[in-house]
């Protein structure tokens, strides 16, 4: 067999990568009962062993700072490093994924309600008493036996990564291959938690009351799915014409919506469907789906606008690029595109244009976009906070089911379930990427306004532009640095608190 030289592992992780891609792709859009990953990972085990790993060392040690080769480095470490804990963990991950397309619930009146629906049927209910108790028994399903098997998973990954010894424990390791440093953005969280805790309370007591005629204290995460679902504006955003309004958006930018038919958009109801929506790049830039499960109303416009933006970034990659550029990297980058289209549902021009809530609605609108905008930005911050504790090692496993409820009640006001404390956790800090990418989009926003006008989504020089100056490039600079070249001293959230505050005296 011929030696590995970073060009073989080039090609052939690309190779591995579209076939797991592919086989994820087709189990969470319902297409197969399970993913078979235990034969992909057989078949490319060669570049997936010891000796991939310390080619992908030794170029990230001694390639130069700040030039391309230590990009290229790093986001082949950190890519190597992550497939090689991902490879043993691969049999559970394929239970996993058949457990949850198979899984199902009953709720109070006797109805047979698959697991990944659950969410959405909890968001769509209006009985309270109902709502609580389809959350209650999902609880119990993962208590049992979801939850099981997400710690098995975390306890198994974070063991195999720090056996690497790459720079001592789970979270020095990742810092060293993603250049974040997870003390700085905990200290960004934490501010920001306290910066806006009194706008917090008093915002959702009166949401609360006015929407859902309950009290603070009364709240739980179920009341959450249901106030942020926002039924009440389901008239404005109809189900039958949110692609067309996707596609015509995205012309009038400039561009083509598929990129000359690279994207495809999986969107319609299916049995076994993830509830969570997901753009699956199968082939980088060639092959590209957009995956959605409808739950009703503005919902679905925001999923549909920020999996858009993954899509476009991925349809849109130079396929020019190394396999690292187009496929890997800082993903905070590709969460930012994301976040730079869904945040057009806090735009007035967008919402009149596009929507049918007209100008005697879209205030009220923009008001509930705030409180939703300040919530999830809350949720993850602490959501952050409780990833960090839990990687670190210095909490007991058994311990952190009450932190995460302590954590996430808090900085929420909704209570959560110790049940989910396992579930509810992204993989290889995950959480952080989000964060970075909110950030980042108030900055590319701006940029966007200052190049193209505050209507610059349906400028037709703005969507060239995008394609070019930052789709093109896929994930070859990280979130800083697309910072930097937008005129952005640093990330922050101040940006964030300034739309926020806006929003709410919309």
């Amino acid at each position: 067999m011929t030696a590995l030289d970073l060009q073989r592992l080039r090609a052939e992780g690309q190779a591995f990568m579209e076939a797991i891609s592919r086989e994820s792709y087709l189990a969470f859009a319902g297409l197969k009962k399970t993913a078979e990953l235990r034969p992909i990972y057989e078949k490319y085990d060669h570049v997936l062993g010891i000796e991939a790993l310390e080619l992908t060392l030794d170029a990230f040690r001694s390639a130069a700072n700040n030039t391309d080769d230590k990009r290229s480095a790093q986001s082949l470490l950190e890519w190597e490093i992550e497939s090689q804990a991902a490879k043993p963990l691969a049999e559970l991950d394929e239970r996993e994924i058949e457990w949850e397309n198979t899984a199902v619930i009953r709720s109070p009146d006797g109805r047979v309600i698959q697991y990944q629906a659950v969410p959405i049927e909890i968001a769509n209910t209006r009985d309270r008493a109902l709502r609580l108790a389809l959350d209650e028994a999902r609880a119990k399903l993962v208590k049992k036996e979801h939850g099981p098997l997400r710690l098995e998973r975390l306890q198994r990954e974070k063991e195999y990564i720090e056996s690497l010894d790459i720079a001592g424990d789970y979270n020095a390791s990742f810092e060293a291959v993603s250049d974040i440093s997870l003390d700085a953005l905990g200290t960004l969280c934490e501010r920001f938690l306290r910066d806006t805790e009194s706008m917090w309370e008093d915002t959702l007591a009166q949401v609360l009351k006015k929407s859902l005629g309950i009290r603070s204290s009364e709240a739980k995460r179920a009341d959450g799915l249901a106030l942020f679902r926002a039924s009440e504006y389901d008239d404005a955003f109809p189900a039958g014409e949110m692609e067309a309004v996707m596609r015509r958006q995205i012309l009038e930018m400039g561009i083509d919506p598929t990129a000359d038919g690279r994207i495809v958009f999986d969107v319609g109801d299916r049995e076994g469907k993830r509830s969570r929506a997901f753009c699956s790049p199968v082939r980088v830039p060639e092959e590209v789906y957009l995956v959605l499960r409808p739950h009703g109303g503005q919902s679905d416009y925001n999923t549909f606008l920020h999996e858009l933006g993954h899509a476009l970034h991925f349809g849109y990659a130079s396929p020019d690029y190394p396999f690292e550029f187009r496929w890997l990297g800082d993903n905070s980058v590709t969460e930012s595109y994301a976040m730079l289209f869904d945040h057009r549902m806090q735009d007035r021009g967008w919402l009149l244009r596009y929507t049918k809530l007209g100008t005697n609605k879209v205030g009220k609108f923009l008001r509930t976009a705030g409180v939703e905008e300040l919530h999830f930005l809350r949720r993850y911050c602490a959501k952050f906070l409780y990833e960090r504790a839990l990687y670190s090692g210095d909490v007991r496993w058994s311990e952190l089911p009450d932190l995460y409820v302590s954590l996430l009640t808090s900085a929420t006001g909704f209570e959560y379930d110790p049940a989910d404390a396992f579930v509810d956790v992204d993989p290889r800090y995950y959480s952080a990427r989000y964060l970075r990418a909110w950030q980042l989009q108030s900055v590319l926003n701006e940029e966007l306004t200052d190049r193209f006008d505050v209507d610059w989504f349906r400028n037709p020089s703005a969507g060239p532009w995008l394609a070019r100056e930052l789709f093109a490039q896929g994930q070859r600079e990280n979130a800083d640095e697309i910072a930097a070249r937008a005129g952005a001293d640093k990330l922050s959230f101040r940006p964030l608190i300034r739309k926020i505050e806006a929003l709410l005296d919309a």
